[in-house]
């Protein structure tokens, strides 16, 4: 009997391994990719507003093909969607520095951000129904793990692109070593089939209401990430004084309290649950705005930035875990909160543009401020409805 808890016990463990793994393997494709984003501009010699308009194009594709994840799930089942839907992300990363021209580049990067988006639903399912086999919270580790992915990869581009090496061939390579990574890491997670009597999703569907309550909750925080990761370093040069060093360091700063507040943010959940936890997450967010947009230098605003990335750093984690916890179709909901969210994500950088344009930065940063306290006005909406809490809604696959 204890042997067979034991084992009982420990496959969820292996579980949580494996889909970390896949976390960090997705995010190392972005960090990989955003190094040789300056080659591929000087490559196919692209204008600004050329760069800009084809950087667009992923956050479309993924808009569009995140539907889809859940039927691959449902017809493949969720261990071979993934490491189909993963292994897609990967390939694709070797796409783009291929393009001829400012057309097929924008396709590749259609395609690139297609494959990321249902490869990122997929994982966020599975990491939701993992944490649920575990029965404690590992949602914002999981996303954690992401980020030190993307961190790994940014790492790994940096020495090619410092020695000037084709990007042709080092994301073609990082490409075929990543897809085989992710192949292996697949084989750990949840295998899950759909009960007999469940019938498909459809392929494209409305979220359900509840979804989009949630995602509107991640529409903030995403937000005012994308404008922090976007404008952080324009901020304390163009409104503060300060020099490209010190600027950069800002946005070095968010980005590390985000991590940090990641790996941590388990441990609060599980504590003060998700409601208090964004609440007092949105309190902290708010608080870290009010001081970028009143500080007189560069170390209150940097201080700032940094409160902004830990009180926002766990809220997309718990609204992917709330969406799949509030009705019977946990993929479409994810998909729903993702769509949204991603949305945010694009236009928060060209949003906090134009109203600087209009105004200022520092109401630009005004505005990200009002919408960290929105985050604390709405955390209830990521309260799982006492019924769906705990409820299985996939069975695993029967292995000899």
């Amino acid at each position: 009997m204890g042997g067979t808890g034991g084992t009982a016990e420990a496959a969820p463990r292996r579980a949580r391994r494996a889909v970390a793994a896949v976390f960090a393997v997705h995010g190392a494709v972005t960090g990989n990719f955003a190094t040789r984003i300056p080659w591929i501009r000087d490559h196919l010699s692209l204008e600004a507003g050329e760069l800009g308009l084809a950087l667009a194009f992923p956050a479309v594709g993924a808009a569009l093909a995140m539907p889809l994840a859940g039927r691959v799930a449902h017809r493949l089942g969720s261990r071979a969607a993934l490491r189909l839907l993963l292994a897609l992300w990967c390939a694709s990363l070797a796409l783009p520095p291929l393009s001829p021209g400012l057309p097929v580049l924008c396709a590749a990067l259609l395609a690139y951000g297609a494959a990321s988006g249902v490869a990122d639903v997929a994982m966020n399912a599975l990491g939701v129904e993992t944490e649920e086999r575990m029965g404690r919270p590992i949602m914002s580790g999981l996303h954690g793990m992401w980020s030190a992915g993307a961190l790994a990869g940014s790492a790994a581009g940096t020495l090619p692109a410092h020695a000037g090496t084709d990007a042709r061939l080092h994301l073609g390579a990082a490409a075929a070593v990543l897809t085989v990574l992710g192949l292996l890491v697949c084989g750990g997670v949840l295998d899950l089939r759909p009960r007999p009597e469940e019938h498909p999703p459809p392929r494209f569907a409305r979220p359900p209401r509840a979804a989009l309550v949630i995602g509107a909750v991640g529409f903030c925080a995403v937000f005012a990430e994308g404008a922090s990761l976007e404008w952080s370093a324009v901020y304390l040069r163009d409104v503060l004084g300060s020099g490209a060093g010190l600027a950069a360091a800002c946005t070095t700063a968010f980005s590390c309290a985000m991590a940090v507040a990641r790996f941590a943010g388990d441990a609060a959940v599980r504590r003060f649950g998700p409601v208090r936890t964004v609440r007092a997450g949105g309190v902290l967010a708010a608080g870290g705005g009010l001081a970028v947009v009143t500080a007189p230098h560069a170390a209150l605003a940097i201080a700032g930035f940094a409160l902004l990335g830990l009180g926002i750093a766990v809220v997309v984690p718990l609204a992917f875990a709330a969406a799949a916890r509030s009705g019977p179709e946990p993929a479409r909901a994810i998909a729903g909160v993702a769509t949204i969210t991603y949305t945010s994500g694009l236009i928060a950088p060209s949003a906090i543009g134009q109203v600087a344009d209009a105004t200022s930065l520092t109401v630009s940063f005004g505005l990200v401020t009002v919408l960290a306290a929105v985050l604390a006005a709405a955390a209830g909406a990521l309260r799982v409805p006492a019924a769906s809490a705990g409820r299985s809604r996939s069975v695993p696959v029967a292995r000899g």
